[in-house]
């Protein structure tokens, strides 16, 4: 028998306030995570190449969800899941990661936020096709504006040019969005921090010998900075920040929780600024209260 989370309601069934409220929290915690990301990220690449940053971290990561699955006894998922799980690994534990770490070779992390930016928006789109959920005309409403204003910021950050490191981060826009989509779904049937520790564990058998191969052809110089990123990337980003992510995404809906992720690129900008040394324009606070105003429209909005 499955163990089932207190914060996951089944469909059709009223979710209580302070679950929600919870669910929003941990929601939350989960952007403040992710925003940590790409400054992390930047960080690893100055001591390894960035093959050899992705499957290390996808490989650390996997470790510590195998050693809380078996501490636990967690019995294996089901086969009907099992699709869906790889979805997640596809999108969030490969995709994603890759993508965006070879964008930051040649990205501003500003630059890079533009992905986390329209990140709700294409999560949100994505979860009505495949769920069929109908969020309401003021949520549509608020969602497109917060995502302009965060895309307009970002563009005008980078100059509107468009490069190879901007596809990249489409790309990953796109994957990350549909693991997100089906990981959400799945947290309703299954605690939210098994979805992604069983989607790490199922990119083990590959993560191990594209490790060994990544760091053979990359050269590794390991500084402070390479080792504290690689072990937030991989700890904070991969697991922990996903697992609260994904129970958030259960308790309050995929499109509500997408919205919370508007202010993660004007986190992750906070973060280049105290741990990169970027500089900011004066546009930032004023991006930050349309985006927080969208934000609040968003969570009060009834689908």
């Amino acid at each position: 028998m499955r163990v089932q989370s207190s914060a996951i309601a089944s469909t059709g069934i009223a979710v209580p306030a302070p679950a929600k409220s919870f669910g929003t929290l941990q929601a939350a915690l989960g952007v403040a995570a992710f925003s940590l990301t790409f400054p992390a990220t930047a960080w690893g690449l100055e001591g390894l190449g960035p093959w050899s940053l992705v499957a290390v971290r996808s490989v650390l990561a996997a470790l510590v969800a195998a050693g809380c699955l078996l501490a636990l006894r967690v019995p294996m998922p089901n086969r009907r899941d099992r699709p869906g799980l790889a979805v997640v690994a596809v999108g969030v534990v490969v995709g994603f990661p890759l993508l965006t770490t070879l964008a930051l070779q040649t990205s501003t992390t500003a630059h890079a936020a533009v992905v986390v930016g329209l990140l709700p928006l294409t999560t949100a789109l994505l979860s009505a096709l495949r769920m069929g959920t109908r969020p309401s005309r003021t949520f549509w409403t608020a969602a497109l504006a917060g995502a302009a204003a965060v895309v307009a910021f970002t563009v005008q950050q980078s100059g509107g040019a468009l490069t190879t490191a901007d596809l990249y981060l489409f790309a990953a826009l796109l994957v990350c969005a549909a693991g997100y989509t089906e990981g959400g779904r799945l947290a309703r049937v299954m605690p939210g921090w098994q979805v992604i520790a069983w989607a790490l564990v199922l990119c083990l058998p590959i993560g191990v010998p594209a490790a060994a191969l990544a760091l053979s052809y990359e050269p590794v110089h390991l500084t402070a900075h390479s080792v504290a990123g690689l072990l937030w990337v991989a700890a904070g980003s991969q697991f922990l920040g996903l697992v609260v992510w994904y129970r958030g995404m259960a308790a309050i809906g995929i499109p509500k929780a997408s919205q919370l992720q508007l202010a993660q690129p004007l986190l992750t900008l906070v973060w280049s600024v105290l741990l990169l040394g970027e500089h900011l324009t004066v546009a930032a606070p004023l991006t930050a209260a349309a985006v927080l105003v969208c934000i609040a429209v968003t969570q009060r909005a009834r689908g």
